[in-house]
């Protein structure tokens, strides 16, 4: 099956991918977050996540396809995004859902199973309410926690988010890996970039949660991956691309919920206590 692992060139000729791409209604290109949506697709089917009865939720969903091809399974989901005035470079851009409607665009999922199956909700990320822990077998994002505010946000969604999953579910989340560097990168602000340092810290919290999880971090080397797609991007191919000064792919993350959850930790507070340190500092109080 499908593990924690860097976007690289040889899933793009497998016959899962190709498969995945006609259930989505892609046209096969090497596009990184054409690869994001398969491997998610992949990852949830391969586990027996998409099957009738069963339960997801998605993050950050724009107008992605998934949540259609999951209810043409017959899960019952649930997708959520930002309301649309904190969301309007996403809308600025076609990108942001802002209806049901809008997720079923291509007609992955009948009308009439897709309007009983398919709920949606307008979430914040960074602040998941109890209503939904423990409610549901799969979870996703594409290409969204990198967007929460900075590094610590996007690592404390990914703890936060496995309690709203049943014992023994599976969640499944793409995001920017930097390719370029374990030190410097981008840690705050729209866009953050997570370094190999950064995946390795919350795989060991998401352990003492009791999750489940394997991480492989080889970088292909193949021609059509080594490329670095600039800025205007050229979009085929673009398995990596400068990010500012860094260049960046996809990971995506599969993580097994354990069977006796455990809350998850409280990762930010050390960064608030150095906020509110040098505030004050600058203040003539320390």
């Amino acid at each position: 099956m499908l593990n924690s692992k860097l976007c690289n060139q040889n899933d793009f000729e497998k016959d899962w991918f190709r498969e995945a791409c006609v259930k989505l209604h892609e046209r096969h290109n090497y596009h990184r977050k054409l690869w994001e949506f398969c491997f998610i697709y992949q990852a949830l089917l391969e586990r027996g996540m998409l099957v009738p009865g069963k339960r997801g939720l998605g993050f950050g969903v724009g107008k992605e396809p998934l949540a259609a091809a999951f209810a043409s399974h017959g899960c019952e989901v649930l997708a959520t995004d930002l309301p649309l005035e904190a969301a309007m470079g996403w809308a600025a851009t076609n990108e942001h859902a802002n209806s049901l409607s809008d997720l079923n665009e291509r007609g992955i999922c009948g009308p009439d199973a897709f309007v009983r199956l398919v709920s949606y909700q307008h979430l914040d990320m960074n602040h998941i309410g109890p209503q939904h822990f423990g409610q549901f077998d799969f979870t996703w994002s594409s290409c969204s926690l990198e967007h929460v505010g900075s590094i610590e946000l996007g690592l404390q969604f990914l703890l936060n988010q496995m309690q709203c999953l049943r014992p023994g579910g599976v969640a499944v989340h793409t995001t920017e890996f930097n390719v370029s560097s374990n030190h410097q990168t981008l840690k705050t602000g729209g866009t953050v970039i997570f370094r190999k340092r950064d995946i390795e810290r919350v795989v060991q919290h998401l352990r003492r949660m009791g999750c489940e999880l394997m991480v492989d971090y080889t970088v292909g080397a193949g021609e059509i991956e080594s490329y670095v797609d600039m800025p205007p991007y050229k979009q085929d191919p673009h398995l990596r691309l400068k990010l500012y000064q860094y260049v960046s792919t996809s990971i995506a993350l599969v993580i097994h919920q354990g069977d006796k959850p455990h809350p998850a930790p409280r990762l930010s507070q050390g960064t608030l206590k150095r906020f509110i340190e040098r505030m004050f500092s600058g203040l003539g109080f320390a």
